[in-house]
């Protein structure tokens, strides 16, 4: 259950270890893009005349099995609860308890 905006940390692959934040989750083939994290070189072809090409970085997507939600109090990775709250359902780290 990770959504846009979640800090979340990468716990297997090249880039474990590394912490980010999530900019765009695909549902459908179960791949998160974290900002920063699993960057690729693309070469850029130049669109105008007289403006040269250029090598840009393209953050590509990651397993969601391959990252894990930050607790907002320790920092360390921790799955994610559901807890209801005034009728409303609310997300909560499982190590901390606090909501996200």
């Amino acid at each position: 259950m990770i959504k846009k905006g979640d800090k979340i940390i990468v716990i297997a692959g090249r880039e474990k270890g590394k912490k980010g934040v999530v900019s765009m989750v695909n549902r459908q083939d179960s791949r998160v893009i974290i900002e920063g994290i699993n960057l690729r070189s693309r070469h850029q072809k130049s669109r105008k005349s007289g403006v040269s090409g250029q090598i840009v970085s393209v953050p590509q997507p990651i397993a969601l099995s391959n990252v894990m939600l930050l607790d907002p109090k320790s920092g360390k990775p921790t799955r994610v609860g559901v807890k209801i709250v005034k009728d409303k359902k609310v997300r909560v780290a499982r190590k901390s308890g606090q909501e996200l």
